[in-house]
Parts: C-alpha cells; sequence; structure tokens
C-alpha cells in the first residue's frame, strides 16, 4: 500500500515540492524538539513541464531535481514528495476495534471497490486509524485515501532520474497541515481555532481550513502569480525569464506599482474573498479566526495588511522556519524570503520524524 501516512523507517528525507513552475528541496534535522535547516533550494522547472499539478515533462522534471540536489549538497538520497488534495479520494470508515494494521489492510483490499470510483490496479491505496468512533467504543474511524498510481507513479519517476529514492508519497493538504503544528504558535488562539491557510503558487490557488489542528477543507483554484508576471511582460516587452526577476528584485518603471502590483493585489484579495466564500457557502461555519498567506506570492510587500484590511481577520505571512536553528551554509535572508512557499516542502521534510 502506498505510504500516504506510515512511514516505518525513521531515516532522513528530503522534502521535495514539485510546483508548477520550480522544486523546492528542503532537508531538515532535529535535535531534542529543535529543528535545523540542513540544506534547501529552488530550481526553476522548463515551461509547462507542469500544468496544473500535473507532470507532463517527465525528463524536464527530473533533470531539474538532479540539479537542485547537487546544488544543496545535501548527502541524504531519500525523499518524500506529494500529490495534489484534488488527485486524491479520502473517505472515513469504520472497522472493527480489535483488527490489527494487517488485518485492516486485506479487508480494505477486498472491501475498497465500494469505496472507490476506479479500477482497482489503477489506484494507489492507503489509511490511517483516527481513533475510536463516537457512537461505537468497538469501531474505531479509519481515514482512507485514494490516488490514481499513475500520479504516484510519474513523482517516483522524476525523482529516480534526480537520483533519489521515493520513501513516502504524501497529500499537499496533509504536509500543509504538519506545518501548522510548527506555526500555530506564532498566532493568537495556536492550534484550538478555524484557520485558513491561503497558498498562491505560480498558477494555482489553494485554500485549505484547519480546525483545532485537522484539515477540514481544501479547494484548488486557478490563479496564481504567474498573473502578474505575465503583466509585467507584456507591459514593459520582458521575456518571462526578466519579468519573473524584476518582480522578485525590483528595477521597474515608476508605474509598475500603481498600474501593476496594486491591481495583482486587489485580485488576490477578490481570489482569498471568493475561496473563503465557498467554504462558508458548503459547511456550517461562517468565519475563520486567522488568516494565513503562503506561496511565493505572499512574499509581496503589503499584502497580508492588505488582505486583513479588506476582509476584516487578522492575516500573517508564514515563516515555519522562526523558531529552527540553520546550517552555516544555508542564506538565512534567502530562506526567509523564500519561507511562505516551502510550506509542502517543510511538511513533507518532517516526514523524516514520524
Amino acid at each position: 500500500m502506498l505510504s500516504f501516512f506510515k512511514n516505518k523507517s525513521q531515516s532522513s528525507k528530503l522534502g521535495i515540492d514539485i510546483s508548477s513552475t520550480s522544486v523546492k528541496l528542503l532537508e531538515l534535522s532535529r535535535q531534542g524538539d529543535r529543528y535545523r535547516v540542513e540544506a534547501y533550494g529552488v530550481e526553476p522547472l522548463p515551461p509547462n513541464a507542469v500544468v496544473e499539478k500535473n507532470i507532463t515533462d517527465v525528463e524536464g522534471v527530473g533533470v531539474a531535481i538532479a540539479r537542485l540536489v547537487n546544488h544543496c549538497k545535501t548527502g541524504v538520497k531519500q525523499a518524500a514528495v506529494a500529490v495534489a488534495g484534488s488527485a486524491v479520494i479520502t473517505k472515513t470508515i469504520e472497522m472493527d476495534v480489535a483488527l490489527s494494521d494487517d488485518e485492516m489492510e486485506n479487508q480494505i483490499r477486498v472491501e475498497a471497490d465500494q469505496y472507490i470510483p476506479y479500477p482497482l490496479d489503477e489506484v494507489s491505496i492507503d489509511f490511517e486509524v483516527q481513533g475510536i468512533a463516537e457512537d461505537n467504543p468497538e469501531q474505531v474511524e479509519v481515514l482512507l485515501a485514494a490516488c490514481r498510481s499513475e500520479n504516484v507513479d510519474l513523482r517516483v519517476d522524476v525523482l529516480e532520474i534526480g537520483g533519489l529514492q521515493a520513501k513516502v508519497v504524501d497529500v499537499e493538504a496533509y504536509a500543509m497541515e504538519r506545518t501548522f503544528s510548527l506555526i500555530a504558535d506564532q498566532i493568537d488562539g495556536g492550534e484550538d481555532q478555524t484557520v485558513a491557510i491561503v497558498d498562491v503558487g505560480a498558477t494555482m490557488t489553494t485554500l485549505s481550513v484547519l480546525h483545532d489542528g485537522k484539515t477540514i477543507y481544501t479547494r484548488e483554484q486557478l490563479f496564481g502569480g504567474k498573473q502578474l508576471t505575465e503583466e509585467i511582460q507584456r507591459r514593459y516587452g520582458l521575456s518571462v525569464e526578466e519579468a519573473g526577476l524584476a518582480k522578485k528584485q525590483g528595477g521597474l518603471p515608476d508605474d509598475y506599482e500603481s498600474e501593476v502590483l496594486e491591481p495583482f493585489k486587489e485580485a488576490v484579495v477578490q481570489q482569498v474573498t471568493r475561496s473563503l466564500q465557498f467554504f462558508f457557502s458548503s459547511s456550517q461555519y461562517n468565519d475563520v479566526d486567522h488568516i494565513i498567506l503562503a506561496g511565493g506570492t505572499a512574499s509581496i510587500s503589503g499584502l497580508d495588511e492588505l488582505v486583513q484590511d479588506k476582509v476584516g481577520t487578522t492575516t500573517s505571512v508564514s515563516n515555519p522556519f522562526v523558531n529552527m536553528s540553520l546550517a552555516t551554509r544555508v542564506n538565512a535572508a534567502a530562506l526567509s524570503n523564500d519561507a511562505p512557499a516551502l510550506m509542502i516542502a517543510c511538511g513533507l521534510a518532517l516526514r523524516s520524524f514520524d
């Protein structure tokens, strides 16, 4: 069975986050209850190598991973990688409390076709016991997760080309949830509240809502920082690379802030508002206690204040590394700038310590 949850070997694993425009690598170590960043890096991908979370250029992604591993000078060869939440079917079922893990696995294999709308030879399945069922102490609630094997195999293949071995295939939402446990103490109320994490990537915006530290809702929308890059390209006649660099490093004409950046920030606020409205309309919730901005776009100066002002909910930018120490080869300023985009990579690297 696929290791969405379980991880028998406690060896160091790289967190490898494959997004639509880049691959991110993170290596963590732990002493006592303190984590340390041993290595991290971000490597751009060839155009359209990943489209809407689907890997379309296996060789291109694999070669980028190889470059990244080489650049980060890490000796770790095992990795944790994730599939998008939209590619995974999850279902909570009840099973006899007396069953062992092996017995549960056998029973799930026999009964899985009741829960999964794909042929069983085309899917990878995993499960995790959540605890005793509320209404029946003789049953346990079991979270079942299934994903088309093709999605998993492609990720295993690109890691192999990159010189790594896939030890864990996780789900992005669970990786995000794991990282949230590191940043919960940075916000008033900690884990015991309802928190919206809005991850604005290059092409996709993902809303994850956590209640008491557990994911209760996730939704992806086509919107991202690429729209800002394309507008810079169009307005100032730059190439994709030049526009991407100018977006990060500055040096654009005086009208950039008012004519390009401000309208884009307003568009982000609209996306946040719309995503939350979808959540409220499909749940019993009509409010969240805190908004956390993640993804590369979260680094835009003043975006958190604008969201807080317009939505009326306390908003902060994610940084899971605040309480971590750094290896001497890790550039603190670069890590701080990239921190919001490393939420998933961080959650995957934390699989080393399950």
